[in-house]
């Protein structure tokens, strides 16, 4: 009874960080689309949003991480810094950038169904990095999630080319950073949680969405005099951005990587009832049939994942076994020489 008791706890926990990741994701996009959407809040200003969101993630990281302590900071040189978080910070920067655009041009429904590329971005770009070993079956997988979303593209009653460009730029970048990320960092052993990556790489950002903020957006800011800034709007909307990043903390340090990938997906269906039934976005029949062509196939890299994952947890549990069997004999085989040895000096 208390071992069932203990596997329930754990169940309901890992719903509970399911939930309250897909709930504050679910937030967040939502809550950006109200802002930056012409005919909602009308703030058309996504580099500026980005940056008001870096800038508040990063306030808050410096807080949790030098003045409660709440973890501690990662100890790494200068030139470690330039070479290995500069360039993710500025994948990063340019992914949000790009990302947040989109929203003023395309539907949330759709901005979802062009998401599931990212497997395919991954995969292809791991590949050409070397970080991944091409394999055909998993080549062809990613040709199925790549035409469901073409067929959904296809359906897609308000396409616009432009907006279609950045959200397909925005998955690029994320999936460039995310290989780099093992590239960078994790081959070298410095291992960042949401709140160290804040720490380090929000403030990287920052620094550089001035630039292109400087040029595409300080101009229309200061020449609009009736613009209005809803410090509300703005704070708890950054706010959401931050929690949105310690529920990705809890979700995978209580759960795994792999759990926040299946959790994502029920999240964009739910994002696609929403936008169609609450924002009245239009989701065509043509929409849906190429966004479950898609979804069965990111559904079956999850799932080859997955058996990847088992498999390779039962080797290490395998080897484990194997070496702790060997240490115990090493340690008789010790034991009976050292009895042996004895014996005979006693018999001397």
């Amino acid at each position: 009874m208390a071992v069932s008791e203990g596997v329930m706890k754990k169940v309901l926990l890992s719903y509970t960080y399911v939930s309250i990741w897909i709930l504050l994701s679910f937030s967040v996009i939502v809550y950006n689309k109200y802002i930056l959407d012409k005919k909602m809040y009308n703030w058309p200003f996504p580099i500026s949003l980005t940056m008001i969101h870096m800038a508040f993630c990063s306030s808050l990281a410096y807080i949790l991480v030098k003045v409660f302590k709440i973890v501690d900071p990662i100890s790494m040189s200068l030139d470690t810094y330039l070479k290995s978080v500069v360039p993710v910070g500025a994948l990063y920067s340019l992914s949000l950038w790009f990302s947040n655009s989109a929203y003023i041009y395309l539907s949330v429904s759709f901005i979802q169904m062009l998401k599931a590329l990212m497997p395919v971005a991954v995969y292809s770009i791991g590949v050409s990095f070397k970080k991944e070993s091409f394999k055909k079956e998993t080549m062809i997988n990613m040709v199925s999630i790549s035409l469901g979303v073409a067929v959904a593209a296809y359906g897609e009653a308000k396409f616009d080319v432009f907006g279609i460009t950045l959200q397909l730029m925005a998955v690029a970048f994320e999936a460039t950073r995310l290989v780099l990320i093992q590239i960078l960092l994790n081959s070298k052993g410095i291992k960042l949680n949401p709140i160290t990556s804040l720490y380090y790489i929000a403030p990287c950002c920052l620094v550089f969405l001035t630039f292109p903020w400087f040029v595409m957006e300080y101009p229309l800011l200061r020449d609009k005099s009736s613009l209005r800034f809803d410090f509300w709007i703005f704070g708890s909307n950054s706010l959401c951005a931050f929690a949105l990043n310690l529920a990705v903390f809890l979700l995978v340090g209580k759960t795994s990587a792999l759990t926040m990938n299946v959790a994502g997906v029920v999240k964009d269906w739910l994002l696609i009832a929403f936008s169609w039934s609450v924002i009245k976005d239009t989701v065509t029949p043509l929409n849906l049939i190429g966004y479950g062509l898609a979804f069965l196939g990111v559904a079956y890299y999850n799932h080859c994942k997955l058996v990847a994952l088992k498999a390779s947890e039962a080797q290490k549990s395998v080897q484990k076994d194997d070496f702790e069997a060997g240490n115990l004999l090493e340690e008789r085989n010790g034991k009976e020489d050292e009895e042996s040895t004895r014996k005979n000096e006693n018999g001397n």
